[in-house]
């Protein structure tokens, strides 16, 4: 007797399969060192722990899934700003958990400016993997092992 699987299931499955291939090429102890080099105010501080540090490893790897994702586009011929801007939304979603879960990590009282600095840290951070994982993900494509 045949087993019966939907498309979404069949979508999911090769999903979590790419996913899987480009978490591979993804360097963990990269990924700490530009952490500390971003976040080197913070990382300082005690309060700065190993929770912080794995919540910044989360969202690191979700912004290279997302670009690695988007990169598909990149490969049909889409130029790098337009794929930027249909991903914009969910990598603003990132950058704005990423600020608001530094934020309220309690390391002083922060002044207007600096909560403006620290947002656009935390932009570069998750732009600069989304690009990471743009990169990476289109040169899969291009060499075929997508």
């Amino acid at each position: 007797m045949n087993v019966i699987t939907t498309f979404k299931d069949k979508r999911r499955e090769k999903q979590l399969k790419y996913e899987r291939r480009m978490l591979k090429e993804i360097s963990l102890t990269a990924l700490r060192k530009h952490i500390q080099q971003c976040f080197e105010n913070y990382t300082d501080s005690v309060l700065f722990s190993r929770h912080c540090e794995e919540y910044c490893i989360e969202l690191a790897i979700e912004s290279y899934l997302l670009g690695a994702r988007y990169s598909k586009f990149g490969y049909y011929g889409e130029p790098l700003m337009q794929v930027r801007d249909r991903a914009c939304h969910e990598e603003q979603d990132l950058t704005e958990l990423l600020f608001h879960f530094m934020q309220n990590v309690p390391i002083a009282e922060m002044e207007e400016e600096q909560r403006h600095q620290l947002y656009e840290l935390c932009q570069s951070f998750i732009t600069s993997w989304w690009t990471e994982g743009y990169e990476k993900g289109e040169r899969r494509y291009r060499l075929r092992l997508h």
